[in-house]
């Protein structure tokens, strides 16, 4: 993992990277154009948010420490709009992609060391993205959920898990409505499958 100190000691001999912070609801980037700019999440949490032509919010990811993301990765001339806004405060580091291949100074170490871990980060990355794809890719509300669920337990080695933002943007995450999501949740209760034993957290009963 990067080491947010060693960033900014090493900011003045690689100024390719850039160091950016940002308050809880600000935008940090938006998807309108092929820039190739890539963040580096180094504290905080984000979430990219989309809306169709119709106005329709959908949370297509959250981005936590140590996720990657950009506009380099999506296609921009998709009919909605994406932007990734900071759900808390937040510090990234940016980079345009092309700046990744060209080293700003013979000398400068750093670099090398930042565009070796940024290649690492982009692997723990892909797999998350097949998690992701995974759970949206279940038929019903209850799949979903079981596993997703069953998702934030193997990340976590625990059978306790908490879910990491609302269940309202949990619904937005899974692409359903939230009053459904919640009976069925509820349901999941009532079977034994799991148990709330806090805000948000759930204790995994067949593992």
């Amino acid at each position: 993992m990067i080491d947010i100190n060693e960033i900014l000691n090493a900011k003045d001999y690689c100024h390719q990277f850039v160091k950016k912070d940002f308050a809880k609801g600000e935008t940090i980037t938006s998807y309108i154009e092929k820039r190739k700019q890539i963040f580096i999440m180094l504290s905080g949490e984000a979430a990219l948010i989309r809306y169709d032509e119709k106005g329709n919010k959908d949370i297509v990811d959250f981005f936590r420490e140590g996720s990657v993301f950009g506009e380099a990765f999506y296609n921009v001339y998709l009919n909605s709009e994406l932007s990734v806004v900071a759900t808390k405060k937040c510090s990234c580091l940016s980079i345009m992609y092309d700046d990744i291949v060209r080293k700003c100074d013979p000398r400068c170490k750093y670099h090398e060391e930042l565009t070796s871990t940024l290649i690492n980060l982009l692997f723990e990355n892909t797999t998350h993205l097949n998690s992701r794809i995974e759970v949206i890719s279940k038929r019903t509300i209850r799949e979903k959920l079981h596993i997703y669920l069953e998702t934030l337990s193997i990340e976590s080695y625990s059978n306790k898990v908490t879910i990491p933002f609302s269940l309202t943007d949990l619904a937005d995450f899974l692409s359903v409505n939230r009053s459904a999501m919640m009976r069925e949740l509820k349901a999941l209760e009532d079977d034994r499958i799991i148990q709330k034993v806090g805000k948000n957290t759930y204790r995994l009963l067949y593992r």
